[in-house]
């Protein structure tokens, strides 16, 4: 049986067949259909997940990305990495448990893992403020990624945060400005740097290690500007308008791929990485794996190049005369559309 808790309500019809393949499972001494019904069952519950999971809407994928039994950065550190020395701290302030990083091996290479961690109970979610770091966490993994440089070791961030943590003294010491300074260096950092989004990539949080050579996302996570619920209570002043704002945003998996932001789309197990966790940590680590030997051939310079290039090429805008302001009239009529 899954061990999902009844907390998604489209996935209700999946929990109830599960249910009842768990009572027949359990009987001591089932009568003689009972495997044909298990096996009738069974086959039921894979084609409504196919079709529940084919269809999901913004909404629902936010609600998958932000599972409680999503696998978070400590699970794939476990499954995926042969070896892992966790390093602490950022010698300013001190060490924010939002943001793990260390030193790992994957299969022949060398690594250095930086991460978010969202926490499983509740006392390690409050420990690590629910996957939201403080300045002194982005601090700590730029310390790190330079470290990296130094001994020339690949670099490989796990993205999963609805966003840096809002607080009066998080701003105090220095919040936005750390961001900043964490994409700017590894805009320039002289070793591979693969980005992966794992659940949640919410605003500045993920962007302060989200820039790299390869940037990946797993199907059912999101990466997104602002959070649905922050857009919805800035344009409808309500959280409740929060799967009108998912739509609006555009920013699952298959919108990002089309867009440019995400060069990879990593697919998760039948209903979800949280459904089969070792199947997605060796996706993850096929993934990782490939991506490594691609990068780890090319010249710092190359490296480069390709990065600046990679985010010059995202967006679009004008330049010139078709930048110039439209009349008034005109822009009435652009808003009205």
């Amino acid at each position: 049986m899954s061990n999902l808790p009844p907390g998604l309500a489209f996935e209700q019809p999946i929990l109830d067949i599960e249910a009842r393949i768990a009572e027949l499972e359990a009987n001591v001494n089932p009568p003689a259909e009972a495997a044909e019904s298990l096996r009738q069952l069974r086959r039921e519950r894979v084609e409504l997940i196919k079709q529940i999971y084919g269809q999901l809407d913004p909404w629902q994928v936010v609600q998958v990305a932000r599972h409680p039994n999503r696998p978070q950065t400590t699970d794939y550190l476990e499954l995926v990495f042969d070896e892992f020395l966790e390093l602490h701290g950022d010698r300013c302030f001190g060490d924010d448990r939002a943001m793990r990083t260390g030193f790992a091996k994957l299969d022949t290479y060398k690594v250095m893992v930086v991460g978010h961690q969202k926490g499983k109970t509740l006392k390690e979610r409050n420990a690590c403020y629910f996957g939201c770091a403080h300045p002194e966490g982005y601090r700590k993994a730029l310390r790190k990624m330079r470290l990296a440089a130094k001994y020339q070791l690949p670099v490989i961030c796990f993205i999963d945060t609805p966003g840096a943590y809002p607080g009066i003294g998080a701003e105090e010491r220095g919040q936005a400005q750390v961001i900043a300074e964490s994409m700017f260096e590894m805009s320039r950092l002289p070793t591979p740097i693969v980005c992966v989004v794992i659940g949640e990539g919410g605003s500045g949080g993920a962007l302060g290690i989200g820039v790299g050579d390869r940037m990946a996302i797993l199907e059912n996570a999101y990466y997104s500007v602002i959070s649905p619920e922050g857009c919805a209570g800035i344009l409808w002043k309500s959280h409740e308008f929060a799967p009108q704002a998912a739509k609006a945003l555009r920013f699952g998996s298959k919108d990002l791929s089309g867009f440019g932001i995400v060069d990879d789309v990593i697919e998760e197990p039948l209903g979800g990485a949280h459904r089969d966790v070792r199947q997605m940590a060796n996706r993850m680590k096929n993934y990782l794996l490939r991506t490594l030997r691609e990068l780890t051939a090319r010249s710092v310079a190359e490296l480069l190049d390709k990065r600046y290039a990679k985010f010059r090429r995202m967006g679009i805008f004008l330049e010139g005369a078709a930048a110039a302001p439209r009349p008034m009239a005109a822009a009435r009529e652009m808003a009205r559309t």
